[in-house]
């Protein structure tokens, strides 16, 4: 059946609520998303205006300005979100309020991307409230990692528009000429990221790395919050693409349960690539070793596959994390003396 055809009538007959929770429909949404082109948006220009909201976690005004001078050192022009300051115990305002804020970011057509201000959590309470129609017509650089990790995946699954994964305004260093070079090369690459600038990532070489070369769309983000979102609206297709995973203060067996998760979901088994990122491990209890580590856990799962993979990108909960085009085709290659990772 027509994709199409199919999906307007999956509206007619449930309507847009039921719509996002009906499997079949998630699925041939998620099928009509990868058979429609991958859109970039326009990269950014001096004095193009950036937002900066936060949907997630609460933040000061004060915590924001160091990523607010060096946004106008790079001849942007920020708008100071209305979730910025606001705070409802551990969340940057109400959901209304924080859904209200990045609503009109997504709609302001003179906004060109939208920072968000930290992670935490809380997009997942207002990610089925917000509408993308205005963003999809006019597509924007979503900016952020961790928590944003909902937004990425939403947006690819839905909108197949690319996205920014990188650090947020929290992790802007507040003197940026005493700041350590893993920081300062991170925050560079959201601006170079931005305005299309080509760098290098200096990626480890592992003796776990498995070789190979595979050239696809990139997708991923945090771990434990991709495992969270499957079966949902905002879950991901990772059929035919490079799959990048971080995550931090996980204990070993609840990341292999995240991995088993990944395998047992099928998004292990046509994917053309995987890199894992930083992982911060939680030292095992006393008595209750999980006896694997971490590489021991992926390969572990990946023994029916060819794919290359790839060990300790800089992506993560650390100093040294690299900004990445969510949704854009990379180059993956990964040979026994180096690994590159080059936008296409």
């Amino acid at each position: 059946m027509n994709r199409k055809y199919f999906l307007s009538n999956m509206v007619g007959l449930l309507g847009l609520k039921e719509l996002n929770a009906h499997p079949a429909a998630i699925n041939a949404l998620h099928a009509a998303a990868e058979d429609s082109a991958m859109r970039i948006p326009a990269y950014l220009q001096q004095g193009d205006k950036i937002g900066i909201s936060s949907p997630a976690g609460y933040i000061t005004k004060e915590d924001i300005q160091p990523a607010v001078e060096q946004l106008t050192n790079w001849g942007l022009v920020p708008v100071i979100g209305s979730t910025i300051g606001k705070r409802d115990f551990t969340f940057g305002g109400t959901d209304e309020e924080r859904r209200i804020d990045f609503q009109q970011m997504l709609d302001d057509h003179s906004i060109k991307a939208i920072l968000c201000a930290r992670g935490g959590y809380g997009i997942v309470r207002i990610i089925d409230q917000l509408d993308f129609s205005e963003f999809r017509k006019n597509p924007k650089w979503i900016i952020g990692f961790s928590d944003v990790t909902v937004l990425h995946s939403h947006i690819h699954a839905h909108c197949n528009i690319a996205t920014i994964h990188s650090k947020m305004c929290n992790s802007f260093p507040a003197e940026p000429g005493t700041a350590e070079p893993d920081q300062k090369k991170s925050i560079e690459s959201i601006r170079q990221c931005l305005f299309n600038e080509k760098f290098d990532y200096e990626i480890p070489v592992s003796s776990f790395n498995r070789t190979g070369i595979a050239t696809a769309q990139l997708i991923g983000g945090n771990l434990k919050t991709i495992e969270s979102l499957s079966g949902t609206p905002s879950d991901i297709s990772t059929r035919n693409k490079i799959l990048f995973v971080e995550d931090t203060g996980e204990y070993l067996y609840s990341i292999d349960r995240m991995f088993w998760n990944l395998k047992r979901t099928g998004k292990l088994d046509q994917l053309k690539g995987l890199i894992i990122c930083g992982f911060k491990v939680k030292k095992d209890d006393e008595g209750e070793e999980f006896g694997k580590s971490l590489e021991q856990i992926v390969l572990e799962k990946l023994s029916d596959f060819k794919y290359p993979v790839c060990f300790g990108f800089p992506v993560g909960h650390q100093k040294l994390n690299m900004a990445i085009a969510c949704g854009r085709v990379h180059r993956l290659e990964v040979s026994a003396g180096n690994v590159s990772l080059t936008p296409q």
